[in-house]
């Protein structure tokens, strides 16, 4: 093909895969790309009458996670590709023909997850090479297509959202609880964003500050932000919450407030300073100290808790004096951090977790130790009820959250012969056994904290 024949394209176009069932995805023609990427999601390999084959789904409309095509095609490879950030994936590839301006031929594509990137596919030079020309002045040179023709190729509306747009901040976007503001988020009219902590990265700067996730995509346009960070990530999620609010978008727990949250001893110095009932607690820093320290709550039996554990993790119940002296001593010679606790015989196993939203408990369940297990956290096997609390434990429960500062928490009390007592706030609290217990939509409660805060409306029908 010489060049006057080569077709001319502009720096993004429509194609559409015919054999893949995809009618239409905008894609970034890139000649600094290599090979050319199409966004692919629940990525399965099968086998197919002897043949390697692949399933995966596609999001092909921007801004746009309802509308999804199932596709299959047979594996071509499986190789690592450079992403724009410099970093190396493994990816499937597969070939398919691609129908660009009225011309098709057949193209390799590599599956990735574009979900958060600008374009949903990416042309690269391999694709072009000998067939096209670019003009990066240009976009839609072979024509474009209105929301109206995109509605009628997939079905469903496809004009922009008149909602929030709301970044998830978190790890991990298969987990129940980030899965379910995802959808709640959608559900009412908003489009959502799932951002990896690790994939986003910040510049300071006086006049124009930014926050920027991998691949390019500067994400100050997001109205708010909700932050589910892993205790392991605490510094950065903090960090990367901070510049958010620094840059005006709306979060829905402050990044001071989280950080006070996850200092279990900060914590506890905060909510006692409130003349709010805590279990004693001991804390020091020597070894030469752990006789008074178990004297001074109690003797035992005693818990033991490292100052960054969490769901559980990093709790011990020491039952006799000497196996909380080993294992105290044990800890310190390791140089980690801990604090000694009394232990409520009484609670039986038993704990309260309280869900609340902007000064109000909205849901509460009761958490049950798995049996010889002393833990109530579900993660450790608990079981989880629907359960009445009363109006003294309400009381400590809202004033926990605000005496940390926090618009959503997930606040433990234990049931003590003393009364109730605050055993910990999360900042992060997990939805899976709250909602399922109580059949509430806490995820939907969320985003209406959202909604309330920044004044939002939904468009009037």
């Amino acid at each position: 093909m010489n060049q006057d024949q080569k077709l001319i394209v502009g720096s993004e176009e429509w194609c559409s895969f015919p054999t893949l069932g995809i009618p239409a995805v905008k894609a970034r023609v890139d000649s600094g790309a290599k090979t050319s990427s199409l966004h692919a999601f629940n990525i399965h390999p099968f086998n197919r009458n002897g043949e390697k084959w692949i399933s995966f789904e596609v999001h092909p409309i921007q801004r746009n996670r309802k509308t999804t095509v199932r596709c299959e095609s047979p594996i071509v490879d499986r190789r690592f590709v450079k992403s724009s950030s410099g970093d190396r994936e493994k990816r499937y590839v597969i070939n398919s023909s691609v129908h660009i301006g009225g011309s098709s031929f057949d193209i390799e594509l590599t599956l990735s997850n574009r979900d958060t990137m600008g374009y949903r596919m990416l042309l690269g030079r391999e694709a072009m090479s000998g067939r096209m020309l670019v003009d990066p002045a240009a976009s839609f040179s072979v024509g474009d297509l209105t929301p109206t023709q995109l509605s009628q190729m997939y079905g469903v509306a496809t004009e922009p959202s008149s909602g929030l747009k709301i970044g998830v901040l978190a790890s991990n976007p298969e987990l129940y609880s980030n899965k379910r503001l995802m959808e709640a988020g959608a559900n009412r009219g908003h489009e959502m964003v799932f951002l990896d902590i690790k994939q986003c990265y910040m510049k300071l700067d006086a006049e124009t500050p930014e926050i920027h996730y991998r691949g390019g995509w500067i994400l100050n346009d997001i109205d708010a932000v909700i932050p589910r960070i892993r205790p392991q990530l605490t510094f950065y999620g903090c960090a990367l919450t901070r510049h958010f609010e620094s840059i005006d978008v709306y979060s829905l727990n402050k990044a001071s407030a989280i950080s006070y949250s996850r200092d279990k001893l900060y914590s506890l110095q905060l909510l006692q300073g409130k003349g709010l009932d805590i279990p004693t607690t001991g804390f020091a820093n020597s070894p030469m100290d752990t006789a008074e320290l178990i004297d001074m709550v109690g003797g035992a039996p005693l818990i033991v808790k490292l100052l960054q554990g969490t769901q559980g993790r990093g709790v011990v119940l020491a039952e006799t004096r000497k196996a909380g002296e080993s294992v105290i001593n044990a800890i310190k010679s390791l140089n980690a951090n801990l604090l000694v606790q009394e232990f409520i015989k009484e609670a039986q196993g038993r704990d309260l977790r309280c869900f609340v939203i902007d000064g109000k408990v909205i849901a509460s369940i009761e958490r049950r130790a798995a049996p010889g297990e002393f833990r109530a956290n579900l993660h450790q096997g608990g079981s989880a009820a629907l359960v009445r609390i009363t109006p003294e434990e309400r009381k400590l429960a809202i004033k926990a959250t605000k005496a940390l500062g926090l618009q959503v928490a997930g606040v433990d009390i234990i049931r003590s012969a003393k009364g109730p007592l605050l055993l910990e706030v999360n900042s992060s609290p997990g939805l899976e056994g709250i909602e399922i217990a109580t059949g509430k939509d806490i995820a939907g409660d969320m985003i209406a904290s959202i909604e309330r805060a920044l004044n939002w409306q939904p468009a009037k029908s």
